[in-house]
């Protein structure tokens, strides 16, 4: 059966490989399992086909027969499952990681998310100044937190794993802001994610749609 993943037709990024479908794309590639995009327009996110695969009009979503899912922490961790590459054999390392993979959406990414926010819409307020520097703080609190945790190790917790894969996406959407980088420890953690050969693949696979779309 072939899978299918949603994504977007244009990038709202620029190609910076920060839509969520760049989760999905990576650990298609980590698994080795091919898939087809489906990509859509703003307009076409909200129209009845897309709303029947995902109800909040969102992206990604990933079809592979009858199985619909939607959100890209369940679709990572259905593959995660399902392949081998992603989680590892033994019981209580396969719940470590999930955990991780909790703890990068549920924990680390709404303050970065809040800060998305405050850049991109909040920016003509007079309390944004007072309002990003919160936000940053509360950002600096956990790297410094997954910091400490990480330590000298490569990985959160052994070989490389649907958690690692989470919270490197994560991280990765501070990137523009510079603050990972008053972590050493998770700016080369991030790094050698980014050098993953998978994740390499990936990233070059989204930035073609993008450039495709753009004329460039």
């Amino acid at each position: 059966m072939t899978i299918i993943v949603t994504g977007f037709e244009k990038s709202p990024d620029r190609g910076r490989g920060l839509a969520r479908d760049m989760r999905v794309r990576w650990a298609l590639e980590e698994v080795g399992q091919p898939y087809e995009m489906r990509l859509l327009s703003f307009q076409e996110m909200k129209e009845p086909a897309h709303l029947a695969r995902h109800p909040f009009g969102q992206i990604p979503t990933y079809e592979e027969g009858d199985l619909v899912l939607f959100e890209s922490g369940a679709i990572v961790l259905h593959l995660a499952e399902n392949h081998a590459g992603l989680l590892p054999r033994e019981a209580d390392a396969r719940a470590r990681a999930i955990a991780w993979m909790f703890a990068a959406i549920g924990t680390v990414e709404p303050p970065i998310l809040d800060r998305a926010n405050a850049v991109l819409l909040e920016a003509k307020e007079s309390w944004h100044d007072r309002r990003l520097a919160l936000v940053d703080d509360r950002i600096r609190i956990r790297l410094g937190a997954l910091s400490a945790r990480l330590g000298d190790a490569d990985w959160l917790d052994g070989a490389f794993s649907a958690g690692d894969l989470m919270m490197i996406s994560v991280l990765l959407r501070l990137k523009s802001s510079g603050l990972v980088d008053g972590y050493p420890t998770l700016a080369a953690y991030v790094a050698r994610g980014e050098a993953r050969p998978a994740y390499v693949r990936a990233f070059a696979d989204q930035l073609a749609v993008f450039t495709a779309a753009e004329g460039h």
